[in-house]
């Protein structure tokens, strides 16, 4: 792998045609230029290579003059014809064109550019077809799926798969494919930290926002962690935006390097008479939008390009707001995928009332779609000093300090705000009734919200910890924990150690050690008070004995380990029959 230098974020905004007719638009101007020069920073690349074979999967007319074609474009190209019977199995021919035509029913079609893996149906289970086809190797690099429901159903599909849905996007498809040889290369749009992943523990569903997020279809469940395929990821960003914990993280570029440069921008714009400041983030993909009506926007707008929408979210928003900027517009472009836009409703859901609770106008965030769309008036009150915090690569840090600031300016300055739920924040509610003080649930928080009482039986929550992924309550024998979104805007509301719920331990009736709970000591000997082992004096003795006495009275028991046979009459799980 190498490493791919890429220019800031932001060099193309200087270079739109945004006009300068007052001071705050002279102001721009040169703050949008000195923003431009900032240094390069360095992702690592996802490496590609393309060979040149394509498959072209559809019907057989359609299909073999769409190979012919791209056969003349110099593609080694064989063809699929798709059968509908599903008993139908794997037939082969060579075309009079010299096309290797193959018909079969698809059991498997994924990949991406130089891997495409294509599966059929044979009479001994799936049949690779690429090298049943002789094309000495198992897979191709390029697909052209005709299908009329295409075989790799996603958003975004991978690099190399062209499923048209015209004659126009058929036309552009077999333009570009002859292209598509060679080696390639892209930014590798993620990092992730799977010690903070709340994805699941233990066995226990937790948070799968990411995997919701992903127009790509590019991050997969291992159980208890996630797995990404940069091959497939194609820098949307809306994974680590509804990440709530920042265990996967957008690094192109860093959100440190995002903020730090929001930061200079909009202090470089103030330090040049610019006054109520707007960060107007948009994509390559909405840039020629953008330019066609950038003469409309206000002078106070200060266009920010990102690789995508979707990649900024919460902490980039807050931090924004509170280095001075008095609103943040989002371009929408046309045609984004569901899962990203989903993404962002609920940052900006999540945002606004955070905003509301504190008594800013939840305006304060919006999205634009056209020109049409541009507020009509920009706030004039902004906050009286803008935050200096340098940007944090943690997404957790930078929405507290982000917070922090904006609550210290608030007009309402109350304890805490009630959030919607799903919400990246809260607090748990635990019945003292039902809690056993089992400590499940501090063995699954991933976040290090909840921890016990270390010698005493305790169970101690951190608010600011809490993702409120559910894995607690999920790991919770008692059904006792019930998740309550909300955000403590007060620092010591949100960061003291709270108590939960505490007991008397019960000690050791042999050594006097605590080692359990009384209420957990009741609720087993009610569980088990028909179990066949338990139905002894010296065995239900053994029970209320600590793990070191109990193996201790196992030896000394006869000189060794009683061995119980299980009564005929008995059901091994407990219980009389």
């Amino acid at each position: 792998m190498t490493n791919t230098e890429t220019p800031d974020s932001n060099p193309d905004a200087a270079a739109l045609p945004l006009p300068a007719h007052t001071v705050d638009g002279a102001a721009r101007r040169e703050a949008l230029q000195e923003h431009a020069q900032r240094p390069r920073f360095q992702t690592t690349a996802v490496a590609y290579v393309s060979r040149g074979v394509a498959l072209v999967i559809g019907e057989r007319e359609p299909a073999l003059q769409a190979a012919a074609q791209l056969k003349q474009g110099g593609l080694d190209t064989a063809v699929l014809i798709e059968a509908s019977d599903d008993d139908e199995r794997l037939s082969v021919n060579m075309t009079d064109g010299g096309i290797v035509a193959a018909r079969g029913v698809i059991t498997e079609c994924s990949g991406h550019l130089g891997r495409f893996v294509v599966r059929v149906a044979g009479k001994q289970g799936a049949i690779n077809l690429a090298r049943e086809l002789q094309f000495k190797r198992d897979d191709f690099d390029l697909v052209l799926d005709l299908s009329r429901v295409p075989n790799i159903d996603v958003q975004i599909p991978p690099p190399g798969y062209y499923a048209p849905s015209g004659g126009a996007a058929l036309r552009r498809a077999l333009d570009a494919l002859p292209e598509m040889v060679g080696e390639y290369e892209k930014p590798k749009y993620f990092s992730y930290d799977p010690d903070i992943c709340a994805h699941g523990e233990r066995g226990l569903a937790g948070c799968r926002r990411c995997i919701d997020a992903c127009p790509t279809d590019a991050i997969h469940s291992l159980g208890e962690r996630i797995e990404v395929d940069a091959h497939l990821c194609q820098g949307g960003g809306s994974c680590a935006t509804a990440c709530p914990t920042g265990a996967i993280r957008y690094v192109y570029p860093p959100v440190s390097h995002l903020l730090d440069g929001l930061r200079g921008l909009l202090r470089g714009y103030r330090e040049r008479d610019g006054e109520r400041p707007v960060v107007l983030f948009y994509s390559e993909w909405g840039r020629e939008q953008l330019t066609r009506w950038s003469d409309r926007l206000p002078e106070s707008v200060l266009p920010v390009e990102i690789e995508d929408v979707g990649s900024v979210g919460l902490e980039v928003w807050l931090a924004a707001l509170a280095y001075g900027a008095h609103q943040v517009w989002l371009l929408i472009t046309e045609g984004m995928p569901p899962a990203i836009g989903g993404a962002l409703d609920e940052q900006l859901r999540v945002a606004r009332e955070l905003l509301a609770g504190m008594g800013f106008e939840p305006g304060r965030i919006v999205m634009i779609t056209s020109a049409d769309g541009i507020p009509a008036q920009v706030y004039e009150q902004g906050l009286a000093a803008s935050a200096r915090f340098a940007g944090q690569d943690d997404k957790r840090t930078n929405i507290r300090l982000a917070m922090d600031h904006l609550y210290a300016h608030a007009a309402t300055q109350k304890k805490s705000v009630t959030l919607s739920a799903p919400a990246p924040f809260g607090e748990i509610k635990v019945s003292r009734e039902a809690c056993t003080l089992c400590m499940g649930c501090v063995a699954v928080c991933p976040a290090g919200a909840l921890s016990d009482g270390e010698d005493m039986p305790r169970l101690l929550f951190i608010e600011a910890n809490c993702v409120q992924c559910g894995l607690c309550a999920n790991a919770c024998p008692e059904s006792a924990i019930k998740l309550a979104p909300r955000f403590a805007y007060d620092a010591e509301l949100r960061g003291k150690p709270r108590l939960m719920h505490e007991e008397e331990p019960f000690n050791c009736i042999n050594c006097g050690k605590p080692f359990a709970t009384k209420s957990l000591m009741a609720r087993m000997r009610e569980k088990l008070a028909g179990h066949w082992m338990y139905q002894d004096a010296s065995q239900r003795r053994r029970l209320e004995m600590c793990e070191d006495c109990r193996i201790s009275d196992l030896y000394l028991k006869d000189g060794g380990i009683e061995v119980y046979d299980k009564p005929a009459n008995r059901d091994v799980s407990g219980g009389s029959e």
